[in-house]
């Protein structure tokens, strides 16, 4: 049917181009960490809610400068040890700011440690001020994105049962056994995100979950990525990864696809709660609503459109901004589903 529709309407409906018998893959959500600017223990406390609500998982960034506090390593740690069930998601560590043994290492400790909650999210750095403020070189996209599929080949690699020897351009291993052998076979989920067709066409060869963002870069203007967040885009996106898996001899229908929303408006109960980026702070209101990276209204029209999200994209692992009390009643309504 999906071929049909797409034929008659000149779109290609991509999930089922790929995967005409594969259902779904079942809803996911992550929440973003607390920031560690409040008492510890209620910093945990907040880690626990976000379990008890039935998130996947909790996620963190990476950087150095805009008030930016927590080190992703540790914070994982801390919040898996405060949780029992709660996966941990790097969102994403900038591959410049540590070298992928040294990444590969403290992950595979986390996954034993936790049990096996460990999600490994690598991304080639976008943000300038970061680099610049630690004295560490900015350099140009292609080479970041270089040095980012080779770290993925090195991280990989070293969650494998032998030792691997690498010669790359960046980075060079000898006989390297990667200790310890994680919980989760044959390793963590490795997620790579991005809005480049380069960056998401390595996602679809190397990762199991795809994130799929507007083009980052220092002189990108919010309005730009807000407009790259479009149907028609999203289509072009979801289409550079899973055409890349094919090309790699992978299964695209098994691919996650993992989306920020940029303005989440849910009326629950009477009450509208929001979570809204400065990207979306500044759109136009009609490209703002024909956003797939967009949720208004009552919850049953925002799960109606999760799920019509999910059936023209394949989008199953959703952020749904940092405001909870908008996000949880989807989480009851759709997680697992």
């Amino acid at each position: 049917m999906g071929a049909t529709v797409a034929a008659k309407t000149g779109r290609r409906s991509h999930r089922s181009a790929y995967s005409l018998a594969m259902p779904p893959l079942p809803f996911r959500f992550t929440a973003s960490m607390p920031p560690l600017n409040r008492p510890v223990p209620q910093w945990r406390d907040e880690i626990r809610r976000i379990e008890q609500l039935g998130f996947s998982s909790v996620s963190v960034s990476d950087h150095f400068t805009g008030g930016w506090a927590m080190d992703p390593l540790v914070a994982m740690t801390v919040a898996a040890e405060a949780t029992t069930r709660l996966r941990v998601l790097g969102m994403v560590f900038c591959n410049d700011f540590r070298h992928p043994v040294l990444l590969h290492k403290s992950m595979a400790n986390l996954d034993v440690f936790s049990g096996g909650r460990v999600e490994v999210g690598l991304g080639a750095g976008w943000l300038r001020d970061d680099h610049d403020a630690a004295g560490l070189p900015f350099d140009p996209a292609g080479v970041r994105v270089d040095r980012l599929a080779e770290a993925i080949e090195v991280v990989t690699g070293l969650f494998g049962d032998k030792p691997v020897t690498f010669t790359g351009q960046h980075y060079q291993l000898t006989e390297l056994d990667g200790l310890p052998k994680p919980v989760q076979r044959p390793r963590p989920p490795l997620l790579v995100g991005g809005g480049s067709r380069r960056v998401l066409e390595l996602a679809g060869r190397t990762a199991d979950i795809v994130g799929v963002n507007p083009r980052l870069a220092p002189d990108v203007d919010p309005l730009a990525a807000v407009a790259e967040m479009s149907p028609e885009r999203m289509d072009r996106k979801v289409a550079w990864a899973r055409d890349a898996a094919l090309a790699a001899g992978r299964d695209p229908g098994a691919l996650e696809f993992q989306l920020r929303m940029f303005d989440v408006r849910v009326n629950h109960r009477g009450v509208e709660h929001r979570s809204t980026s400065s990207h979306a702070a500044l759109a136009d209101p009609a490209a703002l609503a024909a956003s797939p990276s967009v949720l208004h209204g009552e919850v049953e029209e925002c799960v109606e459109k999760l799920l019509a999200l999910r059936e023209r994209y394949g989008i199953n692992y959703l952020h749904l901004g940092g405001n909870l009390e908008a996000a949880a009643p989807i989480v009851a309504r759709l997680a697992g589903r």
